[in-house]
């Protein structure tokens, strides 16, 4: 399970940038098309926050969908997985959106 690491690697960063402040919430932007499972995230946080300055922290997890533009006509659409193709038969896709793994905000008290 990668998302272990991660997690592990996301409350470090938020742990150093915190500078010793309370953290109350942790968002972070997850592509459909990343690879990670928001679902392992949410469960490896429980565990990764234990015994640390960030317990008792909340994450909130947002869903970015999946953008492309397909190189043989030039449209502009959703992708939901890395296997579909465009309407007009192409598979030739540059992905604009959706593989991203941010850390989007952190609220700290």
């Amino acid at each position: 399970m990668h998302e272990l690491g991660l997690m592990q690697h996301i409350i470090e960063t938020c742990r150093a940038e915190a500078r010793g402040a309370r953290v109350e919430l942790i968002t972070v932007e997850v592509g459909t098309l990343s690879g990670v499972m928001p679902e392992a995230l949410a469960f490896c946080f429980e565990l990764c926050v234990e015994d640390t300055p960030l317990a008792g922290a909340r994450l909130q997890l947002v869903r970015t969908p999946g953008r492309a533009r397909c190189r043989a006509c030039g449209a502009e659409f959703e992708l939901n997985d890395l296997l579909q193709g465009c309407d007009c038969g192409s598979y030739h896709l540059a992905i604009t959106a959706g593989q991203e793994l941010r850390i989007k905000q952190m609220e700290v008290a």
